[in-house]
């Protein structure tokens, strides 16, 4: 049973055999798969998994905590496995590639700003847009 799979069990979801495909293809996947992408390879090992099923599998999965939805300005919804460490996004927009990282500055300077303004920090999402630099111009 894949990480996701048991998650999804242990908060009591009923798993059919295609829900627990499509936790398998999320607790595999190193990127962050759009709808389209989880059904693509959600078919490679189900062919009989529809669009609709994916897209209702992930709203539930969603609902449930056990992935997190992202909008990186690309104009689809990704999705990657909900976790207790926390990390932060930089999205190349050339190539769609996302980084994930952690930044003790920056998550200090994040709890700082909200100390200062009144507020205990409890969460917070920090996305990062760029394009490769040109190394070119540095020689």
């Amino acid at each position: 049973m894949d990480r996701l799979e048991k998650i999804c069990t242990a908060k009591g979801m009923r798993m059919t055999e295609q829900r627990r495909v499509i936790a398998r293809v999320l607790s595999i996947a190193d990127d962050h798969p759009d709808v389209e992408e989880i059904h693509r390879r959600a078919t490679e090992i189900d062919p009989n998994i529809s669009i609709a099923t994916v897209y209702r599998t992930m709203r539930l999965f969603e609902e449930a905590g056990v992935v997190e939805r992202h909008d990186f300005q690309d104009g689809r919804a990704r999705y990657e496995e909900a976790t207790e460490s926390h990390h932060d996004h930089l999205i190349d927009l050339k190539s769609g590639e996302v980084i994930e990282f952690v930044n003790e500055e920056i998550e200090a300077l994040q709890k700082k700003i909200a100390e200062q303004h009144g507020y205990k920090l409890v969460d917070h999402r920090l996305e990062l847009y760029g394009v490769p630099l040109d190394k070119s111009k540095d020689s």
